[in-house]
């Protein structure tokens, strides 16, 4: 078993050089620096995994033989080389760019553990080809897909170039780069629970990093029933030895608190916490990614971040299809454990975190571990429960959720949920954290919502009627589409009377920066190259989520609760209605006015 190996900070510092550690303090959309300013840390320690030879001294021509005497290494002689110290506030450092060139001689081998499978035909692979395209993949890598399914390398190649696509920069020398990627491609087959296949895997990994330092990632992008064999055996028998290895893993992590304990407790068995990288999509979006820059950058938000001045925070996702292919597996599910307990609550827990002492991985994720152990447990009386049934529309049929032949007739899965949550602490007590996420509903969208509270005293009260929620301030993050962040405030209307407007002051991302923002998969899989788990999930992070939701799905399951039913294609149970009332609560996405 390989469990230690390649996380000794030194042992990394030697075998990806290339990899520096750096804090974003501002954000514009994408992945490359351009225009950004930051302040870094530096690693600025190279060398090599090999005995060899180092170039060393001033004016770069004294020589020093460097060799690995022990299983102890030596402490290094610093060069006196002025090269060497650089002012590094001089420096636009980009902290999720690898630079090619300082990875020479290091190789990165990326295994994608389920190749076969959607996820990562048109998620996991595109993301791929797009850091490769970009330039930020070291020189020498190799990607390999592992699945049950008969195919040669070359099928595998035709059957991702399918898949991949130019959207950056217009394409300029796509062919090319596309053919050179794919060359870099190639397809073991194999169990999951076969060890003779995974050393077969090995050996093929081994044949291409010829003798180099290697490092390797696996990717899982299985059924969740085959992650711990998967895991154990990419680990012990794949394991690099000249580098380190790491392990992506795909929700659901588990069903409940024990059946997510019993996974966390069983991938311990094979690897070490800092070795698993629990990946959730929603954290890698681009306006997920500036809400901590939006808040602690920005005098303005700070102040105002709290029960003094929020009356509520949203929380909203809603797609305008179902579950058309995913009936099956998301009847095992749910909508609570799909979305909310997830996504919506990772988002919470960034939102609402406390300053962190620093933009360090491990100081951000105490700090939302924090909010998470603070939070109340989701009681049945504080949620609303929906199911989509089928409707016909101007011609055409659209299927209820009980019609998918993979679902069961009598299926009580809830394909909508709407909650009221609290966070048991000094900043936001007794602010409602409402979430919202349903499938088949009336519109696709990602947001949060945050309504302030009413003027006190407000001298234009009666100017907007009797309705005081038409005169609330509200900031949206629109997370997708559209990705924009908007404050709506309160405005004369231009002319010579005394007439107020509800209007919005705008940051829409696709007028202002005229760039393709990058998916979600690309900034998560760079972060897992770079050894940064900032966006990524915490084994007592992920606990304290479980336990926010495991009474209540134990007691739905056990009371069989049956959901609201409500059309395709409409804005949701009215029940949700409801539970906003009784919270003082205007859903914002339901809004009628203009402003949005």
């Amino acid at each position: 078993m390989m469990k230690g190996v390649g996380l000794n900070v030194g042992a990394q510092a030697r075998c990806f050089p290339g990899l520096r550690l750096a804090q974003s303090v501002s954000r514009v959309p994408g992945l490359s620096s351009g225009s950004f300013r930051r302040n870094s840390l530096r690693s600025g320690w190279r060398q090599s995994c090999q005995a060899s030879d180092v170039t060393a001294g001033s004016n770069g021509k004294a020589q020093q033989t460097a060799a690995v005497a022990s299983e102890v290494d030596p402490l290094p002689e610093i060069p006196n080389d002025s090269s060497l110290y650089q002012d590094w506030s001089t420096v636009d450092d980009d902290p999720y760019r690898v630079e090619c060139g300082e990875c020479e001689g290091t190789s990165l081998s990326i295994v994608v553990v389920g190749a076969s499978g959607d996820l990562a035909r048109k998620k996991i692979l595109p993301a791929l080809f797009a850091l490769y395209y970009e330039g930020m993949l070291p020189e020498k890598f190799q990607i390999f897909g592992y699945a049950r399914s008969g195919m040669t390398d070359s099928d595998f190649r035709t059957a991702i170039a399918e898949t991949l696509t130019c959207r950056i920069h217009g394409g300029a020398d796509c062919e090319t780069k596309m053919d050179d990627f794919l060359a870099k491609c190639y397809y073991q087959r194999g169990m999951y629970d076969s060890p003779k296949d995974f050393k077969a895997l090995d050996e093929r990994i081994e044949k291409l990093e010829v003798g180099c330092p290697g490092n390797r990632i696996f990717y899982l992008s299985i059924p969740p029933n085959v992650f711990v064999q998967a895991a154990g055996n990419a680990a012990d028998i794949c394991s690099s030895r000249t580098g380190w290895t790491r392990c992506v893993v795909e929700k659901p992590f588990g069903r409940d608190s024990e059946t997510s304990r019993e996974l966390s407790q069983q991938l311990s068995k094979h690897l070490t916490e800092d070795q698993i990288y629990r990946i959730d999509h929603y954290l890698g979006k681009e306006l997920i990614e500036n809400l901590t820059v939006l808040r602690f950058s920005n005098l303005i938000f700070e102040p105002l971040w709290s029960r003094q001045y929020i009356r509520n925070v949203q929380v909203i996702f809603s797609e305008d299809f179902g579950t058309e292919g995913r009936g099956g597996y998301f009847d095992q599910y749910g909508i609570i454990r799909d979305v909310i307990q997830n996504h919506l609550v990772q988002i919470v827990a960034l939102f609402a975190m406390e300053p962190p002492v620093s933009l360090q991985a491990e100081d951000i994720r105490n700090e939302k571990v924090k909010v998470l152990r603070s939070m109340k447990p989701l009681k049945l009386e504080d949620c609303v429960l929906g199911q989509y049934t089928g409707r016909r529309s101007k011609g055409h049929n659209y299927p209820g959720y009980t019609d998918d032949e993979t679902v069961p007739l009598n299926s009580t899965t809830p394909t909508f949920a709407a909650a009221a949550m609290f966070i048991d602490n000094a900043r936001w007590d007794g602010v409602p954290f409402l979430f919202k996420a349903g499938k088949a509903l009336s519109s696709r969208r990602a947001e949060i919502r945050v309504q302030f509270r009413h003027v006190p005293g407000n001298l234009y009260r009666s100017k907007f009627g009797a309705d005081r929620d038409a005169a609330t301030n509200e900031l949206v993050i629109r997370i997708q589409p559209q990705e924009s962040v908007y404050l709506k405030i309160n405005n004369k209307v231009p002319g010579l009377g005394l007439r107020l407007e509800n209007t919005r002051l705008d940051l829409p991302y696709h007028a202002i920066y005229d760039q393709e923002l990058p998916d979600a998969y690309e900034r998560l899989i760079l972060d897992v190259i770079n050894g940064d788990k900032r966006l990524f999930i915490r084994s007592d992070e992920l606990e304290a989520a479980w336990e926010l939701f495991t009474p209540v799905l134990h007691q739905l399951e056990e009371e069989k609760v049956v959901p609201e039913l409500y059309p395709y294609g409409s804005r949701g149970p009215v029940g949700s209605h409801y539970l906003g009332a009784k919270h003082n609560v205007r859903w914002g996405d339901l809004s009628y006015g203009a402003s949005g």
